[in-house]
């Protein structure tokens, strides 16, 4: 099993909550949202994010208006709808608990590790 894999699909799996957080202060241009994320430290390109967006708008968790341009043609804008809204403080609350569970069972996989090492140094200076 490739790391890698491992890695792409946990990105992935938060990567919706990352943009509807974005886009729910505010009306946001795409490209603005793949700024945001990469400086963040995760990858999203176009390719990605434009099939979840127009995804989110045929739910009714989007909805978009265009702003004329001075540099080029007119712009799409993002924001949430009021069902949007719903839908992300639910992604909210599910991240707040799952974040929490994981950080008790990595911080206790953390304190045993501790013991291990603590315990093998003990028994070495025996």
């Amino acid at each position: 099993m490739k790391v890698e894999n491992i890695q792409s699909q946990m990105r992935k799996g938060v990567l919706e909550y990352c943009i509807l957080s974005i886009i729910k202060n505010g009306e946001v241009y795409p490209g603005d949202i793949i700024e945001e994320v990469k400086n963040a430290g995760l990858h999203l390109f176009e390719g990605t994010l434009y099939p979840l967006l127009n995804r989110l708008k045929n739910a009714d968790i989007l909805s978009y208006r265009w702003v004329e341009s001075t540099t080029g043609p007119p712009r799409k804008y993002f924001s949430l709808t009021p069902k949007g809204l719903e839908f992300y403080e639910l992604l909210e609350t599910t991240w707040s608990e799952l974040s929490a569970s994981v950080d008790i069972l990595i911080n206790k996989a953390h304190e045993i590790e501790g013991d291990k090492v603590n315990e093998a140094s003990t028994s070495s200076e025996l």
